[in-house]
């Protein structure tokens, strides 16, 4: 199955104004999504007979910066069975600072890994994944000041009386 029939196969199945576009340039190609219905895409790959996308690899959170004011989520799934890769990418709008961060559907209960990629991109990009069941922080302390990943972020200069450099 190549990317415009999983393209077609998820308009189908949710609705056709969930598919944002493709990336053909991304290896593996990429569908882009609404973020809101990232849950449900995943869900639909996941279970469908003819995907099965068994392995979600990795999900990645990256900052576009502040000029273009979008965070992306990026999942790389694969079909085991069916040896085929994808990749999903999502994008959000940036928050400022003091302002809620930035949400998006867990994808957890699909897959569990997801759990602890989950938790890196809210602790190191800043975004919120709704109904996630355990989202804290996993690498910095939980009383850390912002997320050290955003183009913006400005280090803290001292941390519980010790400095940083």
């Amino acid at each position: 199955m190549n990317i415009s029939a999983l393209e077609a196969l998820l308009s189908e199945v949710i609705s056709p104004d969930i598919i944002l576009g493709q990336d053909t340039h991304a290896r593996p190609q990429a569908i882009i999504v609404r973020a809101q219905c990232i849950a449900q895409v995943c869900q639909v790959l996941y279970e469908h007979p003819q995907t099965y996308f068994d392995y979600l690899a990795c999900i990645t959170a990256l900052d576009n910066g502040p000029e273009v004011g979008t965070l992306a989520v990026i999942y790389n799934l694969y079909s085991i069975p069916y040896n085929l890769p994808l990749m999903i990418k999502i994008a959000v709008e940036r928050n400022s600072p003091g302002e809620p961060l930035p949400a998006v559907p867990t994808v957890s209960h699909i897959w569990a890994t997801a759990n602890w990629h989950e938790r890196e991109a809210y602790d190191l990009v800043g975004i919120r994944f709704e109904d996630h069941p355990d989202l804290r922080r996993i690498l910095l302390p939980e009383d850390w000041e912002g997320h050290p990943l955003r183009k913006d972020y400005i280090p803290q200069q001292e941390y519980h009386g010790i400095t940083i450099d």
